[in-house]
């Protein structure tokens, strides 16, 4: 952590993964001084090389190359006597990794949404002392906490409406789509057809595959800076509400929503209905089989590029409405993040690797003791947790009314 709340044992990390996210938490670790050494371990080990020396990170970085498919290979890494991981590897791997990790007794954080499989090795985490922190990212992570805070401030919750957005600055949006990548494109044409259930006037609706972009499932939501962007539902609000310790048959309205400029809507729900976002692939007649995710990922990606000068904007905006004794409270909290053209890491890519690293050094510091698999909504000092997204430029407004 700062200096002033460095633990007096400085910690030893390993960073699995150094890709957009991952270049961002190394970033972050490097400056700690409570960090004492960090092992970065990637695939491309040169290119990792490469940005260790650009960086000037100086002997705290160690550079490891990684094949994460041989389980033997990441075992006897994960193995080598480090106080948390922290894994930023794409999702498959998730599984093995958090395996490796409760069999070594290392401390562990990623950002991604919890698997059955993490769910089930809880439970050997808790005995053997490990704590398992996921969904620490940018969202779900930043937005958990603050969501957290807020329903345990009011007594009674009937609405709590979560939106996240990663978008070019206006400036920077000139495509037809007024969209640019800030991190897996692939990832996003998969959360493109992934569907939805969200609780509208005292309703659970479930929003089937590539039906989130309908009209019907659209709103607008004004946003200071921005003006007005399009809201599509992304993921499953009502699981997020029961997490969150809420009764869904007593909400009003929760959703989880993308932002995107004016008109992107619009396309996308051509797209689906076109049929190009779906999973069977199309043969072709010369025997040759395109997968259609991958064919647009191709073909658009390369065009959706930010140039070096250009800035990605990445928002997190909840609403939580509810009671608070006689008085009805209405409670908005917003993160807006620019991208740092000095370090040129994303604003996406500050949300989740900060974020990420933040929880690590929690763990390692012991401001955070539970053990077994944990959640951010309940689980991360709220206040420390602030000052700590404060020290690195990333501000929480929130206001009542």
């Amino acid at each position: 952590m700062r200096e002033e709340g460095a633990t007096e044992t400085p910690v030893r990390v390993l960073l699995l993964g150094t890709g957009m996210q991952g270049k961002a938490a190394l970033f972050d670790l490097a400056r700690s001084p409570a960090v004492r050494e960090i092992v970065a371990a990637d695939r491309d080990i040169r290119g990792l090389e490469a940005l260790v020396r650009e960086r000037g990170y100086g002997a705290k970085v160690r550079c490891r190359a990684l094949d994460a498919t041989d389980d033997a290979v990441l075992g006897q890494l994960v193995g080598e006597g480090f106080d948390v991981v922290i894994d930023l590897l794409p999702s498959p791997f998730v599984a093995a990794v958090a395996t490796q990790a409760v069999r070594h007794g290392v401390h562990l954080v990623n950002t991604f949404f919890v698997s059955p499989e993490l769910r089930a090795l809880g439970p050997e985490a808790e005995a053997r002392g490990v704590a398992i922190l996921p969904e620490f990212g940018m969202d779900p992570g930043i937005d958990l906490v603050l969501l957290g805070e807020a329903v345990r401030s009011l007594d009674e919750v009937t609405d709590v409406v979560s939106y996240g957005a990663g978008i070019p600055e206006p400036e920077a949006a000139g495509n037809p789509l007024q969209y640019k990548v800030s991190w897996s494109f692939a990832g996003v044409l998969r959360a493109y057809r992934r569907g939805a259930r969200i609780v509208r006037d005292g309703h659970v609706m479930e929003i089937p595959p590539v039906a989130q972009f309908h009209p019907d499932n659209v709103h607008d939501v004004e946003i200071a800076g921005f003006g007005t962007l399009e809201a599509y539902p992304n993921g499953d609000a009502v699981h997020f509400a029961e997490m969150l310790g809420l009764d869904v048959s007593r909400l009003w309205n929760t959703g989880r929503y993308s932002l995107r400029y004016p008109g992107h809507c619009r396309f996308w729900n051509t797209v689906a209905g076109l049929g190009l976002l779906d999973e069977e692939p199309v043969a072709l007649d010369d025997g040759v089989v395109v997968d259609r995710i991958a064919y647009l990922t191709a073909a658009l990606e390369p065009r959706l590029q930010y140039g070096p000068r250009e800035r990605d904007v990445a928002v997190i905006r909840n609403e939580v409405q509810g009671t608070r004794g006689e008085k009805r409270v209405r409670i908005v909290q917003q993160v807006t993040d620019r991208r740092d053209l000095e370090s040129g890491l994303t604003a996406m890519s500050r949300l989740v690797g900060f974020t990420a690293s933040i929880g690590a050094q929690m763990l390692a510091s012991g401001q955070i003791t539970r053990r077994g698999l944990l959640s951010p909504i309940d689980i991360i000092p709220f206040t420390p947790f602030l000052a700590e997204l404060e020290w690195r430029g990333i501000l929480v407004a929130q206001s009542e009314d």
